[in-house]
């Protein structure tokens, strides 16, 4: 019998609904918060934009507020994210939104000269890695089954959502108060604190005390976990992949409806409609594949849109007009989160819950990284090419390599095996901690046992896919 992948049930019994998600308390106050904090976000980063360019007039140091929200995942992302494995995750969310809710009370005063307005801005952002982790790693312990992938599906879309109305949000209040936008900002994250204190349980810590070795090491370990198993390994290289061209139109977008003539749309026009395209098919993208497919089909699926999602943007060549771009744009984004969500519900399930926060961290520093070096690269190539040429060529690249990446996907068993290893490390260590409880046992902060480091799957072995060792 043919195991399924992305849910406990069986296939016929269709994908998880909406309403057996939000029947969940705590996914209820964990999506809340969120959703409040990331609209506080997109209004903040607009605010600040204007306020430091009042104060200024310089548009790299407007600019440099915009993007320093970046610069923690890029130095040290991992690193703070396994803070979160440490400490209890309801305690890390709490601790981080009230840490930035201070910051940005702090940053809203009048008259903070802009080196002032950047620090305190760093030091809100550094709180984004271990509190991200720590929603990341708390959601498959809420969710079960087949809800875990509807759960991140409307995780992502609700994300891209709120993008859209946070900008517009706080362009409109900082053009009268960017104060006022920031205050906003401090409120959603102190609702934010206390939807997550009184609606999630408070539970034990991923690792215990009894478990820590250096925090560099632990680090080391989410590096080691994720590319030293071969299916992380995979679905960390199909994440990363699609990153690379999906935010390329997104990112070269104000330089392409400036060049663009003879449209007959207004430049500034043409770039709201070519950036909020992509978030828009993500939105649609999300909801309809995660509700309108069984858990089996979606997995099915998944590799035909990682490669359908560089592909629809190859008619970007043929220097098609901004509606035209913004609807390829809108497909890519459909197509990307048709795959991402399902790739994320199977990396929780191939995962052992005492490493999900470090493995976030580094997923989610990988994809800051790629998807800076994608707009950076893809902008300088802009330079000496035309931008369709550019865009175009560079789809037609990634499609080839999803193609690879898809070509070389794992085999059934090989994913089926790797679910089953975590599921009966996570029952062991679901087991540990029950007796733990009644003092006969080691601490067992650690859901699954913490060695040295992850050891990976042998691709060596007789069995593929099979582990070489049991994680107890």
């Amino acid at each position: 019998m043919e195991a399924t992948v992305s849910d406990e049930r069986p296939a016929r019994e269709g994908p998880a609904t909406f309403r057996e998600v939000f029947a969940q308390v705590e996914y209820r106050a964990v999506f809340t918060a969120s959703a409040l904090s990331w609209i506080g976000d997109y209004v903040a980063k607009a605010a600040v934009t204007v306020l430091v360019y009042r104060e200024t007039h310089s548009v790299a140091l407007s600019a440099a507020a915009f993007a320093i929200s970046y610069l923690p995942w890029l130095v040290g992302g991992p690193l703070l994210a396994t803070l979160a494995e440490r400490h209890r995750y309801r305690q890390v969310m709490v601790t981080c939104d009230l840490v930035r809710m201070a910051l940005m009370l702090l940053v809203a005063i009048p008259g903070n000269p802009p080196w002032v307005i950047l620090a305190l801005l760093f030091a809100a952002t550094l709180a984004n890695p271990p509190s991200q982790a720590a929603r990341s790693a708390l959601l498959p312990v809420i969710l079960t089954g087949d809800r875990v992938v509807v759960g991140l599906s409307l995780n992502a879309s609700t994300g891209q959502a709120a993008q859209v109305v946070g900008y517009l949000l706080g362009a409109a209040i900082a053009a009268v108060s960017p104060a006022a936008a920031l205050l906003i900002n401090a409120v959603t994250f102190a609702a934010s604190a206390a939807l997550v204190w009184f609606g999630v349980k408070d539970r034990p810590p991923a690792m215990s005390a009894a478990h820590r070795s250096h925090l560099l090491r632990e680090t080391g370990q989410g590096f080691q976990i994720v590319f030293g198993r071969p299916v992380l390994r995979a679905i960390a290289i199909l994440v990363f992949s699609a990153m690379l061209f999906s935010i390329v139109p997104e990112g070269l977008a104000a330089a392409w409806a400036t060049e663009r003539t003879g449209s007959d749309l207004d430049a500034g026009t043409a770039q709201a409609v070519i950036m909020a395209a992509n978030p828009v098919g993500f939105i649609l993208g999300g909801l309809v594949v995660s509700r309108c497919f069984s858990p089996d089909r979606r997995l099915a699926l998944m590799r035909p849109l990682a490669v359908l999602a560089p592909a629809v943007l190859v008619p970007a060549l043929l220097d098609p007009p901004p509606l035209v771009v913004a609807a390829l744009a809108g497909a890519c984004g459909f197509a990307v989160a048709g795959l991402l969500p399902v790739a994320n519900g199977l990396f929780v399930r191939a995962l052992p819950d005492g490493y999900r926060a470090r493995a976030f961290g580094v997923m989610a520093s990988g994809v800051q990284i790629i998807q800076g070096l994608a707009v950076l690269v893809t902008g300088l190539l802009a330079e000496r090419f035309p931008i369709p040429a550019v865009v175009g060529t560079w789809s037609a690249v990634g499609m080839l390599l999803m193609l690879a990446a898809a070509l070389t996907w794992p085999s059934r068993e090989t994913v089926d095996a790797a679910v089953e290893e975590a599921t009966r490390a996570n029952a062991a260590g679901e087991e540990a901690t029950r007796t733990n409880a009644a003092g006969e046992a080691a601490p067992a902060g650690l859901r699954t046992r913490t060695p040295a480091g992850p050891e990976p799957v042998d691709e060596r072995s007789g069995e593929r896919g099979r582990p070489s060792h049991a994680v107890t």
